[in-house]
């Protein structure tokens, strides 16, 4: 609680307004935590946030580690815009057999005047 500093009728009230901002923060800051980025890039190699992974089995490894943390971590999946569908759902079927509940997929809309 808070002391109001006003004029000499008010002074020592209490103020009972709840100041949220700092909570707002804290959560801002723990979605951003327990985000996991996938991207699979047009050759069809896998990316654990930055990371390069060695394949399937290192992508199941990874996701095994965090399919037992409350709570569950959501999963991003962002894929090439030239990458084959194959690639990416192989992602997307390793994340469901795993166990994970949470899977969104990154886009962007295409941006006039950017060349490919």
């Amino acid at each position: 609680m808070a002391l109001h500093v006003g004029g000499p009728e008010e002074e020592g009230t209490a103020m009972s307004d709840i100041n949220v901002t700092p909570l707002v923060d804290v959560m801002l800051v723990l979605l951003i935590i327990f985000i996991i980025t996938i991207a699979v890039d047009k050759q069809g190699a896998i990316y654990w946030n930055t990371k390069l992974l060695s394949g399937q089995d290192e992508l199941q490894a990874l996701l095994r580690g965090i399919v037992r943390q409350e709570p569950q971590p959501e999963v991003h999946i962002r894929g090439d815009s030239n990458v084959r569908y194959q690639f990416v759902g192989q992602v997307l079927v390793a994340t469901q057999r795993i166990g994970i509940r949470k899977v969104a997929f990154i886009t962007e809309p295409d941006r006039p005047g950017l060349s490919k």
